[in-house]
Formats: structure tokens, C-alpha cells, sequence
């Protein structure tokens, strides 16, 4: 059977085996005292503001950050207590954010939901601004708001909504086990969106190496319009991009363009299983599953926790490790951060968290580029990896850019499969960086030109 798939991409190994089969489990913790810590900016977007001050009383769901900004997502406590102080911390990706932090009472007592202040039974017209006003995000690790990607320019048809259920990285499983446990509400979710979008088609893209997810949902789903397409095992199929191609035969042209541009709205599995709570029940984003595997965690598991809650506490939740971690990352290997701490949140894009030994995490020193053709042969975005590489690394911006640096996705394909261990996904890093500060610059001045021109 000629499952679809994509032309390059590379088959790390898959390390699923930790946790595929874990059932999810709750961690609740109910020690009173506890400290749970909400940063401002746990989306692509404005940041917030926070709505409460030092010791206010907040309830599981309540609203304690938000901004009028469009492209932005509230934030609410996952737990009942008092906030303790509003400060910087750091967080996941190792950066000092302001953060409200909340001292838990253990009790969770609950905030009004969300269609109290609504105030009806929700439609079609009303599901946008639910989504916005519960702070859904994608929470594969993107966190680009959902609500702004369920508003495209109104000349963009929609034709194909489509559930990333790949799970394409390494060792995580959570969205697999979502799938196994709760097959109704991501379908149901799906349903709502294709509310919003009668005329498209909904698929939900899962790899199969997942075959308990992919037999549960065809047994659920009973929507003509739904399809479950199983695709071929390839990191990184789950790429919105490389999903668009693999369902639709569609190209997504180069940046600047989004999916919307051919008539697509890619979903996380957990962001469309959040919908479904939000609609059916006014639930905001509060909590998410997580996988914390790993050969240095004692005991792998899916866990589904209070947002804001420590990552050592989740650690613990595993009986911590079983030897010391050489790396601990936030994500999988191939796109996950390397945490300078455990003493972090979690927070909504945070999908695992990958403890490595050694003998799992080893780094060879980085060497001369052999011009072997390795990395052009499974980027997926079929670049000039090493073209791009030395461009940066002489910092000629322009030559990065004219040759489609910014269409990177920084999936590590080319970084994986580089015989001389180039550490080519920073390198891109950078040069992207170096060329949005170059934009930055320009806009301002030409500002600066037009403001002193009237």
C-alpha cells in the first residue's frame, strides 16, 4: 500500500516505544503552597498584560492576563490560589519573561466557564470568538493563535481543514495517546471548525506507526466529510507544508504565503480537542498532556497537567531519573530546546519533555563540510543546506536570503543526516535573525523618511 509522503525528510529513531502505550495520566497536584507560574508570552503575537496583581484570589479558568491585540491569546490560571507576585522568571526556552505566580490552595475551585458569559448555547457565528476568548493556540509547540487562523481574508476559500495527528517527532506520543483515549472530542472539534467552513473537507493526517489511534478513530468517526488518511512514517511529515502536499497535492508557495493562500487550515491534535471543550463546554486552556520520556527517566509517562505547573514537578511524577541527564529538552530532539533548567514552566506549547543519557544525546564536534549532498537530499523544503551554511557563517545576509533562507523551517533533517556534525539549524537561526533585524531597520527608517518628508 502507497501511503502518501513527501520528497525528503530523513527516519530517526523513533523512541515512541517509552510511552506509545502509557495511558494518559493526571497529575493534580493538591499541596496547598505549590507555586504555579503563568509567563505573559506563551503564543506567537503580542504579549499580555496581566489582568490580576499581587495578592488577588484567582479559580481554575480564570482570565489573568490579556491584550486587545488581534494576533494574541489570553492566559488562564490552572489552579485556585492567590498570586503571589508578578516578576521575571525563567522559562522553557531559557529567556527571562515577566510571569504571574500563583501560590495553589489545592483545591481547584472554578471560575464561571466560559458560555456562562456567553450567556447561550453557542453557533456557528459565536465559535471564533469563543476559540479567542479561551487562549487556544497551536499546541504542537507552534502556539500560533488558532482564532486568527479560523479568520483568512475573506477572498481565501477554505477546501480541506486538515488535524495534524502525525506526531512526527521522536520519543513524544501524546497526541497518540489522545487519539486512543479521546477519539470523539478531536472529531467533534473537527466537526465545529467545518461548521465554520461548510464547504471544506476535514482529514486528520496520522503516521502509521500509530495504528491503535488510526483503527479508534475510523471507528468513531461517522462524518462523511472526515477523513482518516494514514501517511508514511518521515520525519518531518507533520510540516504544515509537507501535510498540505501530502493531502491536498498542493504547494504551499514561499513565505510570505500562508495555507490559507491554497484554501488550508492546518490543527494540532490537541489545539482541535480543545475546541471541542471550549465549544461543548466553555472550557479555556488550563491544562495539556504531556509525554516526559526519555533512557534517563525512571518511569516514562503521559501526563496530563495544570499549565504553569514546574517541570521538576513532572520529573518527580516519573520518580525522577534513573541516571543523569547529559540533555534535557523541551519538545522532541529534533526541534525541542535544550533547557538550561527544570525549574520552568508549562506552559501551552510544551508537547514533552526529553531527558537523554549519554549514550542517546552524544555530540560529535563539528568539521569541515565534505560537499557530500547529504543535506540537499533531505531537506523538504529543497534548499542548498550548505550553500546557506557558509553564507551565514560570512555573514553575507543577502546571499542567505536570495537563496530562500527564510522558507527554513528548522526541522534538523539536514543537521541529522550531516556526516561532519554541522551545526546547520543554528546557522540558520542566525541568518534569519540577522535578516528580520535587517527588515526591522529599513521599516524604521523609511518611516523615519516619510514622517520627516511631510
Amino acid at each position: 500500500m502507497n501511503l502518501p509522503t513527501f520528497l525528503g525528510g530523513v527516519h530517526p529513531p523513533e523512541g515512541k516505544a517509552l510511552t506509545e502505550s502509557k495511558a494518559i495520566e493526571k497529575l493534580m497536584p493538591e499541596n496547598s503552597g505549590e507555586l504555579f507560574v503563568y509567563p505573559l508570552s506563551q503564543h506567537i503575537g503580542a504579549p499580555c498584560s496581566p489582568l490580576v496583581k499581587k495578592g488577588d484570589a484567582v479559580l481554575v479558568g480564570q482570565k489573568i492576563a490579556d491584550t486587545e491585540a488581534f494576533v494574541s491569546a489570553p492566559i488562564f490560571s490552572g489552579v485556585s490560589g492567590t498570586v503571589k507576585e508578578i516578576a521575571p522568571k525563567m522559562t522553557v526556552a531559557g529567556s527571562i519573561e515577566n510571569c504571574i505566580v500563583i501560590e495553589s490552595d489545592g483545591k481547584y475551585e472554578k471560575a464561571p466557564s466560559l458560555l456562562d458569559e456567553l450567556g447561550h448555547k453557542p453557533a456557528p457565528g459565536d465559535y471564533v470568538k469563543l476559540i479567542r476568548s479561551a487562549g487556544i493556540v497551536g499546541m504542537g509547540g507552534a502556539c500560533f493563535p488558532t482564532h486568527v487562523k479560523l479568520s483568512p481574508p475573506k477572498d481565501k476559500i477554505i477546501n480541506w481543514v486538515i488535524v495534524n495527528a502525525a506526531e512526527c517527532e521522536p520519543y513524544l506520543s501524546c497526541d497518540n495517546r489522545l487519539m486512543i483515549e479521546s477519539p470523539d472530542e478531536i472529531i467533534r472539534g473537527l466537526q465545529y471548525v467545518l461548521e465554520i467552513f461548510p464547504n471544506a473537507q476535514g482529514v486528520i493526517a496520522i503516521e502509521n506507526n500509530k495504528p491503535e489511534a488510526i483503527a479508534t478513530m475510523k471507528e468513531h468517526n461517522k462524518n462523511p466529510k472526515i477523513k482518516i488518511m494514514p501517511h508514511k512514517v518521515k520525519y518531518p511529515q507533520g510540516a504544515e507544508k509537507m501535510l498540505i502536499k501530502t493531502v491536498t497535492g498542493q504547494e504551499v508557495p514561499l513565505v510570505p504565503a500562508l495555507p490559507a493562500d491554497v484554501g488550508c487550515i492546518v490543527l494540532n491534535t490537541r489545539t482541535t480537542w480543545q475546541i471541542c471543550k471550549t465549544i461543548e463546554e466553555g472550557l479555556p486552556v488550563v491544562e495539556r498532556v504531556i509525554s516526559v520520556t526519555g533512557d534517563a527517566v525512571n518511569e516514562p509517562k503521559n501526563l496530563q497537567v495544570p499549565l504553569g505547573i514546574s517541570v521538576r514537578r513532572l520529573i518527580e511524577a516519573c520518580n525522577g531519573f534513573k541516571s543523569e541527564p547529559v540533555k534535557i529538552i523541551a519538545g522532541g530532539p529534533m526541534m525541542g530546546l535544550a533547557m538550561r533548567s527544570v525549574d520552568v514552566p508549562v506552559v501551552k506549547g510544551t508537547s514533552g519533555i526529553l531527558a537523554l543519557t549519554s549514550k542517546s544525546a552524544y555530540i560529535a564536534e563539528e568539521s569541515a563540510c565534505l560537499r557530500c549532498g547529504k543535506c540537499l537530499e533531505v531537506c523538504p523544503m529543497h534548499l542548498e543546506p550548505t550553500l546557506l551554511d557558509h553564507a551565514v557563517r560570512k555573514r553575507d545576509y543577502e546571499t542567505f536570503e536570495a537563496h530562500g533562507g527564510m522558507n527554513c523551517i528548522e526541522c534538523g533533517s539536514c543537521a541529522y543526516s550531516c556526516p561532519a556534525s554541522r551545526h546547520l539549524v543554528q546557522s540558520y537561526k542566525n541568518g534569519k535573525a540577522a535578516v528580520n533585524e535587517a527588515r526591522r531597520k529599513a521599516a524604521a527608517l523609511a518611516k523615519q523618511k516619510a514622517e520627516a518628508n511631510k
